[in-house]
């Protein structure tokens, strides 16, 4: 009896134990299919939102090819204005070059023409027949040569002393311990206002006052210093680190010294700007000249120049001053200003650009 008693509690449990295991089995069954579910459902939300992406993509490569087909128009509308803006600069320059560029071929063409071609009352760009007549003439008869020395003395000259005299000025002007430094610098910008016709009359009483008149002092002395230029050298001094004179003095260095050594190497581009502009105006004088010279002797270019082509005469009753003439002695007064300024070009721009912005 207590075996099959045994036997039957051990079957109960048994067939209990295995619905229990089915049950969890079931369970688990259940929770894999939801999780499962849980995944698929998760890949469809990936899906859902992978598909939400494509479409913003494409919604995004879509205003991105609108915005270029925009852009596009735009360009191309603004090329065809461009293009008219450019026909039209390039025109407008080419105008504004023959004005130029015409009247100095002629001058050219007419001094290497023959007295008789030059004669004829139109514009020439090229000689008909090159001649070298006009240059000696005007050289060896009408003796060009002696207005032309006395232009390069003064141009020389003057153009030495002011360069000189500006530069140790607007040396002065950058010392820090100067008394008065920012009044000099308002005085000298004031003296740039007034212009020479509003004080011409003074000028030539004093230059009657100290005997210069009729020589070329006074237009040598007359000038020699410029407001523009003392400030254009003080600025450009300004760009020179103040800790290299110091360390300079330091080292027993004289002010002259420190300034010719130090200031003017560092400073070639203004110095050259300075030069630049000195000479071309020394050269080209023409009202002081007339103020103060009326010996012939003392002529210089311009006078010369003024005398040559408003003069139908010649200086002598043997030949008339024709047209190649007068064109030869343009020519020769132009010809230093075209011969100098190539070499100084990239000094004279940089001096102005760098030299004027410097505070």
């Amino acid at each position: 009896m207590l075996p099959t008693k045994q036997a039957g509690a051990i079957k109960r449990q048994t067939m209990e134990e295995d619905r229990r295991g089915r049950k969890t089995e079931a369970d688990g069954l259940g929770s894999g299919a939801a999780g499962h579910g849980r995944n698929e459902a998760g890949l469809g939300s990936g899906a859902a939102g992978h598909g939400r992406n494509e479409a913003g993509l494409g919604s995004s490569a879509a205003r991105r090819r609108q915005q270029l087909r925009v852009v596009n128009q735009s360009a191309g509308s603004r090329s065809f204005g461009g293009l008219i803006f450019d026909i039209g600069n390039v025109l407008f320059l080419l105008l504004l070059v023959s004005t130029m560029i015409i009247p100095l071929l002629n001058t050219l063409a007419l001094s290497f023409s023959t007295p008789l071609d030059s004669m004829e009352p139109t514009i020439i760009l090229w000689p008909k027949e090159i001649s070298v007549e006009g240059y000696a003439t005007v050289w060896n008869k009408v003796k060009l040569w002696q207005p032309f020395w006395n232009n390069t003395i003064v141009t020389v000259w003057g153009t030495l002393g002011h360069v000189l005299l500006c530069s140790l000025a607007g040396y002065v002007l950058i010392q820090r311990n100067l008394p008065g430094r920012r009044l000099m610098v308002t005085f000298i910008l004031l003296t740039m206002m007034v212009p020479f016709e509003t004080v011409m009359i003074p000028v030539y009483i004093v230059n009657k006052e100290l005997g210069l008149l009729n020589t070329l002092t006074s237009l040598i002395l007359n000038g020699m210093v410029s407001g523009f230029s003392i400030l254009l050298m003080r600025n450009y001094f300004l760009a020179v680190p103040w800790e290299l004179a110091e360390s300079s003095r330091l080292d027993g260095a004289s002010e002259w010294r420190i300034y010719a050594r130090l200031y003017l190497p560092l400073a070639a581009s203004g110095l050259a700007t300075v030069t630049l502009f000195e000479f071309v105006g020394k050269w080209n004088h023409f009202t002081s000249a007339v103020l103060f010279l009326s010996d012939t002797s003392k002529y210089t270019l311009q006078v010369a120049l003024k005398a040559l082509i408003i003069d139908t005469t010649a200086t002598s009753s043997n030949f008339i001053i024709t047209k190649n003439v007068r064109m030869a002695g343009i020519v020769i007064a132009l010809l230093p200003l075209v011969v100098i300024y190539p070499f100084v070009q990239r000094y004279f721009v940089k001096g102005v650009m760098v030299g004027a912005t410097k505070e």
